[in-house]
């Protein structure tokens, strides 16, 4: 009976952390969607930790990482640090011939992001089922151009079969849209609250 009533515990304490990451995430994707900013993926020298390009300016990732920096996550740290240790696991030397980490960009870098969710967060099915994307789920895709792109989930599915609603940024600022299947889907990951303690 113990056992039974501990285990009942930990279900509910895990779900409500689930549901406070949702509420959270989703909220501070939903404030970045009011700000003006202008697209531009121009390379800045920014401070570290905690370091950001101009709040008027942004590129996909940005949205993804201002997003969690709301929530106390610092993007830019974790994956520097991670690309410190395990470099060779991550497509720097490959796709833009780097050497070594940099601080100040590879946090910025799609692909440098989707290694980092797969190592410390949850890789999930990249599939076309509508109902598969919940609420802070991370979703990549490859736009025409080979360009790589991100968003966030930030409404699930309805009973009527619409999709779930991405915040993302394709050039517009950051907006809320239906475009999950827009776009030929590269990765799906979760990365929540219960990853946080665990990637660092």
């Amino acid at each position: 009976m113990i056992r039974s009533h501990l285990f009942l515990f930990t279900l509910i304490s895990f779900s409500g952390a689930a549901n406070t990451f949702n509420e959270d995430i989703t909220a501070a994707l939903i404030e970045r969607t009011t700000h003006n900013i202008t697209y531009n993926g121009a390379y800045y020298s920014i401070g570290y930790p905690g370091g950001d390009v101009p709040s008027n300016i942004g590129v996909c990732t940005d949205v993804i990482i201002r997003a969690y920096r709301t929530l106390g996550v610092d993007l830019q740290k974790r994956v520097h640090e991670d690309m410190q240790a395990h470099f060779t696991q991550y497509p720097s030397m490959r796709i833009w011939g780097l050497s070594k980490p940099d601080k100040n960009i590879d946090h910025r870098r799609v692909p440098n992001l989707q290694v980092y969710f797969k190592k410390h967060g949850v890789v999930l099915a990249k599939s076309t089922n509508p109902n598969d994307y919940k609420i802070g789920d991370i979703v990549t895709w490859m736009l025409p151009g080979n360009l790589p792109h991100i968003g966030m989930v930030v409404s699930a599915s309805t009973e009527e079969g619409d999709n779930p609603l991405i915040v993302h940024n394709i050039g517009r600022g950051p907006e809320k849209s239906d475009m999950l299947f827009a776009y030929p889907i590269t990765g799906h990951y979760r990365y929540a609250s219960e990853h946080f303690t665990a990637a660092n």
